[in-house]
């Protein structure tokens, strides 16, 4: 029977997985995102917030496509976790073919790459702050290819089209669920 997990028992579990600081405010920023859409689509927060917290909890330690994310969901299914956050997290992966069938796997995959290049923005910024931020700005990196080459603009289009926003929209609900929580970021 699977354990509705709350939010510290779910933060207690990613930090005995992940010790580096720049994936934990990773993790903050997806929660925050997935948070936002859950809001909008009426669905569970504490779900929605636990599946973005825990999608890279095996990264640190497994990181090649062989291992990510099925290790984290090993331990997530060997501690009783509902079956549809084990989806998600499986599902915001490409490489293990698990289709995303509902709101919460497709915003997981939708925020996921997003989180990190609005991040980067900020980072590049004189004041490395996420305040006052543009919309505009992230777009304008979105579209240069030599900016975070690693992160997918294919992969955010579709994510975008996915969840049914346009781009612009979509930049704009991460951006606001990332100032909200600017301060743990480390980037107000």
């Amino acid at each position: 029977m699977a354990i509705e997990p709350t939010r510290e028992q779910a933060w207690d579990l990613l930090t005995a997985h992940t010790k580096s600081a720049n994936l934990l405010k990773h993790a903050l920023g997806v929660e925050a995102a997935m948070r936002k859409y859950a809001r909008s689509f009426g669905a569970s927060e504490e779900t929605w917030g636990i599946a973005g917290l825990l999608h890279d909890l095996d990264y640190e330690e497994h990181p090649s496509l062989q291992e990510h994310p099925f290790v984290g969901v090993g331990i997530l299914r060997d501690l009783d976790y509902p079956e549809e956050v084990v989806h998600a997290i499986l599902a915001h992966a490409d490489h293990t073919g698990v289709p995303r069938r509902n709101d919460m796997d497709r915003a997981l995959y939708a925020v996921d790459e997003i989180v990190g290049l609005i991040v980067a923005v900020a980072l590049i910024r004189p004041a490395k702050s996420l305040a006052g931020l543009p919309v505009k700005s992230v777009t304008k990196k979105l579209k240069d290819k030599a900016f975070c080459r690693a992160i997918d603009r294919g992969h955010l289009r579709t994510g975008a089209e996915a969840l049914g926003v346009e781009m612009g929209e979509h930049i704009a609900t991460v951006l606001e669920s990332l100032q909200a929580i600017a301060e743990p970021l480390g980037l107000a």
